[in-house]
């Protein structure tokens, strides 16, 4: 069983920055695959970045490449996401997720955090 628990979420204008993090819980943190999916009003779930189990491959969506950075730290149990240069249209509830599959993928996530609220105004 793994606990995610997010943090830094808030409001920012656009051009700002925020950085989330997700804390993991248990000792089998290295054994997941990480990863940051949004959901805004209205809309699915969808996938932003994520990060393999040895923190040495990130992979990011096309919408947020080049803007975000995704980072783990093994010692500690935490995944990182760094947002820089926000919009209006990065608006949404962040999920933190564990999948214990190479992969992360929506479908087939083992383990979801509560989601943190991120608000960039005009």
């Amino acid at each position: 069983q793994v606990q995610l628990v997010e943090s830094g979420g808030g409001l920012v204008q656009a051009g700002g920055s925020l950085r989330l993090s997700c804390a993991a819980s248990g000792r089998t943190f290295s054994s997941y695959a990480m990863g940051w999916f949004r959901q805004a009003p209205g809309k699915g779930r969808e996938f932003v970045a994520a990060i393999s189990r040895s923190g040495l491959y990130p992979y990011y969506a096309d919408s947020v490449k080049g803007r975000f950075t995704i980072s783990r730290d093994n010692a500690k149990n935490t995944v990182d996401l760094q947002m820089n240069s926000l919009k209006p249209e990065d608006t949404a509830v962040y999920y933190c997720a564990a999948d214990s599959r190479a992969i992360v993928d929506v479908l087939t996530v083992d383990y979801w955090g509560q989601g943190t609220q991120v608000t960039v105004s005009s």
